[in-house]
């Protein structure tokens, strides 16, 4: 995103205000910070971590961190920040750390709103601990989600079955188990308006927990804006002075994950979404088991994490490009670092500072000290540089592993044919056969893509042939139950022209790899595909696109509208003007991806200057193929129950 303040800086400068002992932090503020303890709970610690670095928290005064239930020694004469969230549990520990005098003096910070009993509680404990007069600040931060990029932001990761699909779509559902995951994303999603400072105009499909979110968030923000002096949306504007001179507000677009079964469980192609579906990756840290030997009898595993922080230039260049393109650019990385490498070594060379200055080379040397000064000047980059390359080295090897084995490029291929409608060269059925194509959860993701998208095209006998063989190989087969209940379902409630397709898309197959094929290359893709992806549009980027643009679609014509501006609640779009919008938000309920974050950005890409448009994904929380596959299959199991 184009503009200085993203939702991620908005929370950062947030977060820094907190650890600045809740002043506010200017550029100009270059005194030398308090030194202080931070103390948060699990939720805490998810939204601190993508922000921050150790050294930026010792930067900012911290000297230690620690989770609130941990072990703690009392620290006299040293202020402490506390950061999250106000539950019974959370309270009790707090008022346990005052009866134990644990610091001078305290900072509360509370990740969401604390109720009057709560405060009460913990200024009677405050008071009893003869401490009253230690407790410094409390505050209400409205930071309850997790900026993972500068325009994606999620609700959860600890506690991320709370709002899951599973969870909102399960059948024993009551009413007020429904009326609590509500109120949990909409707590967390006003806290997202309220962190950014604008008020959005609000739309929703009709019928399903996407509704139930707009109509509850659409009552809370228009509850807080009846007093226009002391509401919480007198903050900046998120998207700089551009929208604030046009008076135009953001769009927010609050949709459900039923929209589109199919994106979810679609093998992938990029790096960011393969690093998401084949690794372990989470809240922008990955881990990769470096076993030595994989065919030893006792492995003994390794697993270490690795950052993938806005900071690094060649993941932020590369996250969404097509894995083989990663692979070249690691490649190219790697020769011009050596390059780099081999003139500071010839320099030295002809100084002859790798041994006796020959009498010859004084000569040389009032020429080479600036070429050498230069050259030893940009070494602490250069290293970085060498840390980088080692990094992606090491994720792209394993992703490239997991691409082999499974042949991951042959069913993105085949996916992509039947999601865009193409002629198959091949039948799915061969591919779940093949015993050495995949796992048993790839086959299954095949299977059920191809279930979705055929249309009726897959007769019942292709249908029970597929089951059999998926049986035969130990597939769990209460994902398909569930999704055969849950197509039955969705053709009742939708007529054909309510149904959003996948538009445009397929792949072409480039026969030779310009320079991985080449001699000591560090990832040898031989037998893999080097596929190039087509542009293709995704059911949520459809739907964008129409609701910013005011242009009317079957699926999108009938949605909600909200403006919690307005005295009264107006659901009629039609009223409003026809000006297309410059910035979204769009939040999708029940679980999102890497895929659908990458194609709202590749849209904004492909944008005229003219009119740009801006677009913030968030989603409840992310989860790849395995963890949604998963949750199908729980839900499956209750209906053979």
């Amino acid at each position: 995103m184009s503009t200085n303040f993203t939702v991620r800086e908005r929370q950062k400068n947030a977060m820094r205000s907190i650890l600045s002992l809740n002043s506010m932090v200017t550029k100009q503020t270059s005194t030398e910070p308090v030194w202080k303890v931070f103390i948060y709970d699990r939720c805490g610690q998810d939204i601190v971590s993508p922000l921050f670095s150790v050294k930026e928290l010792r930067e900012s005064g911290i000297t230690l961190h620690m989770q609130l239930h941990s072990d703690r020694d009392p620290i006299p004469d040293v202020p402490a920040v506390y950061f999250l969230l106000p539950t019974d549990e959370n309270i009790m520990r707090i008022c346990q750390d005052f009866r134990n005098h644990l610091y001078d003096h305290y900072y509360l910070n509370f990740i969401s709103p604390i109720s009057r009993q709560k405060l009460e509680e913990l200024a009677s404990a405050a008071l009893q601990a003869n401490c009253a007069n230690c407790v410094t600040k409390v505050y209400d931060q409205y930071l309850n989600f997790i900026s993972l990029e500068e325009d994606m932001f999620v609700l959860k990761q600890q506690d991320k079955d709370l709002v899951s699909y599973y969870a909102i779509n399960r059948s024993d559902v009551k009413d007020t188990d429904m009326e609590f995951v509500i109120d949990n994303i909409v707590d967390s999603l006003f806290s997202v308006f309220v962190t950014i400072g604008v008020v959005p105009i609000i739309r929703s499909p009709k019928g399903n927990a996407a509704e139930m979110v707009a109509e509850k968030l659409d009552r809370k923000i228009r509850e807080n804006l009846r007093d226009s002096r002391n509401n919480l949306f007198t903050g900046g504007d998120l998207f700089g002075t551009n929208v604030a001179l046009t008076f135009q507000r953001p769009l927010l677009v609050i949709l459900d994950r039923n929209m589109d079964m199919t994106t979810p469980l679609h093998h992938t192609w990029t790096y960011q979404a393969l690093a998401h579906d084949v690794l372990d990756l989470k809240l922008n840290q990955v881990r990769i088991d470096e076993s030595a030997d994989p065919n030893a009898k006792q492995r003994k595993s390794t697993v270490k994490t690795y950052d993938l922080n806005p900071n690094d230039k060649f993941w932020e260049t590369n996250k969404g490009n097509p894995f083989p393109h990663v692979a070249e650019a690691v490649q190219e990385e790697l020769e011009a670092y050596r390059s780099s490498e081999e003139e500071v070594k010839r320099l030295k060379s002809e100084m002859g500072l790798d041994g006796n200055i020959a009498d010859e080379a004084i000569s040389l040397l009032s020429d080479n000290t600036a070429k050498l000064t230069s050259a030893v000047s940009s070494l602490p980059e250069l290293l970085e540089k060498k840390r980088l390359i080692d990094l992606h080295t090491t994720i792209a090897t394993a992703i490239l592993d997991h691409i082999k084995s499974r042949k991951l490029d042959i069913y993105f291929e085949i996916e992509e044919k039947i999601m865009s409608k193409a002629v198959l060269d091949k039948s799915p059925l061969e591919l779940i056969i093949d015993p050495n194509a995949g796992h048993r959860s790839d086959k299954m993701r095949l299977f059920l893509i191809q279930y979705l998208c055929g249309l009726g095209a897959v007769s019942e006998s292709e249908i029970n042939q597929i089951l059999s063989e998926l049986s035969v190989i130990g597939c769990d087969l209460n994902p398909y139950h569930y999704i055969k209940r849950w197509k039955k379902f969705s053709k009742l409630a939708l007529s054909d022209s309510q149904y959003v397709f996948h538009t445009g898309g397929g792949t072409k197959t480039v026969s030779m790899f310009s320079k991985l094929m080449s001699q000591g290359s560090q990832f040898v893709m031989e037998g893999v595909k080097n596929l190039v992806v087509k542009k293709h549009t995704l059911p949520i980027t459809r739907i964008v696109d129409a609701l910013m643009e005011m242009k009317s679609v079957p699926e999108a014509d009938d949605y909600r509208y909200f403006d919690p501006k307005m005295l009264k609640t107006v659901d009629n779009n039609n009223s409003r003007n026809k000006t297309p919008f410059h910035d979204a938000i769009v939040f999708m309920v029940g679980g999102g991806n890497y895929i659908e974050y990458q194609n709202l950005v590749d849209y904004c890409k492909n944008k005229s200057k003219s009119a740009p448009k801006r677009i913030i994904y968030g989603t409840t929380d992310l989860m790849n193929a395995n963890q949604f596959l998963s949750q199908l299959s729980k839900l499956g199991q209750e209906i053979n129950n």
